[in-house]
């Protein structure tokens, strides 16, 4: 990672610190306060970070949605839509795992500026993949054919689960708890408008992968993102107080777990891709983990003393602790 000294010196100098996430064209505060400015013109009171909850009597019913974003645009440039269905699926079901409901179906929605047989049924077949690893039930979707409103395509989807009124995450980490990190399968479907532009620089998405000749760069960008489905029984079995999904914001996710200090000491390894990212963009270490997951995609808040029951049950690793605070530390960063 980049040394954070030089990153200062070089603002100090006036000299540029390289590629952020805004620049290039997605400004997440900006997002957040537009996302804010909705639930406010409808009066919405969201019940979880993750999934709007509606109670049905003894049991919730939840609802997320989200789309691939400009992952898409990847896709379309390797003409190689076969995984994007699974980023599709991934992202919907891991916020509601997130809350601590078990998905049970799904709906999709592409809107696209002309009819393709061959892109559809690519799409088709990572829906299907993601449907079964997520053991999901496809309920329906819609293709709307809009030329005057789309160029090329969009994909998003909306999920839908049960969760007993027990077993929903209480989403408050307390002082005290463990955090346990699991690993992301490369860089997800977040922080691509910033990985595109680092990465067309000074290379096409059809040249080999400098860190992994085995693929191009754009196979590593096209890596689908980890579903985390199976992580929720041992999660409710060790009473999980609060989970972050490590998606839009990056590290900073982990705030939605509460106001306080997440000290991260011993953090899961990054993927290859993201040294690539951030020495082809000159981006630096603190826009890094504000953008992207770093290695890990999923992390839960859960009390000390049962850490090591949810680890041996999972690909987990205890990868720190939670202090009274408000900021997240992870690698010589201070992120608030």
């Amino acid at each position: 990672m980049t040394d954070q000294t030089d990153d200062s010196e070089s603002a100090a100098d006036g000299r540029s610190e390289g590629l952020t996430y805004a620049e290039t064209g997605v400004d997440i505060e900006a997002s957040e306060d537009a996302t804010a400015a909705l639930l406010e013109a409808f009066g919405s009171d969201l019940t979880t970070e993750y999934a709007g909850l509606l109670d049905i009597g003894d049991r919730y019913l939840a609802l997320a949605t989200d789309g691939v974003g400009t992952k898409l645009l990847v896709a379309e440039a390797l003409e190689d839509f076969s995984t994007i269905g699974i980023d599709c699926i991934a992202m919907n079901v891991n916020d509601l795992v997130a809350a601590g409901v078990s998905p049970t179906g799904f709906v999709d929605y592409l809107a696209i500026d002309e009819p393709d047989d061959e892109i559809t049924n690519e799409i088709g077949e990572g829906l299907a993949v993601g449907l079964e690893r997520a053991d999901l039930t496809l309920l329906g979707g819609e293709t709307a054919v809009m030329p005057d409103v789309v160029t090329g395509f969009d994909l998003a989807g909306t999920c839908v689960g049960l969760a007993s009124k027990d077993a929903i995450f209480d989403g408050e980490a307390a002082v005290g708890d463990a955090l346990v990190g699991f690993p992301s399968n490369g860089i997800h479907s977040n922080g691509l408008t910033l990985a595109r532009e680092a990465v067309t620089q000074n290379h096409d998405y059809a040249d080999t992968f400098p860190l992994d000749p085995e693929v191009t760069i754009g196979e590593e960008l096209l890596r689908p993102t980890r579903i985390y489905t199976d992580l929720l029984e041992p999660m409710v079995d060790a009473d999980v107080r609060a989970a972050a999904h490590v998606t839009g914001g990056g590290w900073t996710n982990l705030l939605r777990m509460g106001d306080n200090r997440y000290v991260i000491e011993n953090p899961l390894p990054a993927q290859p891709i993201f040294e690539f990212v951030q020495t082809e963009g000159d981006v630096t270490d603190e826009e890094m983990h504000r953008t992207f997951n770093m290695g890990t995609g999923f992390v839960v808040a859960v009390p000390s003393e049962r850490a090591d029951s949810l680890v041996e049950r999972t690909d987990g690793q205890i990868i720190g602790r939670v202090e009274e605070g408000d900021s997240v530390e992870i690698r010589g960063l201070s992120l608030s």
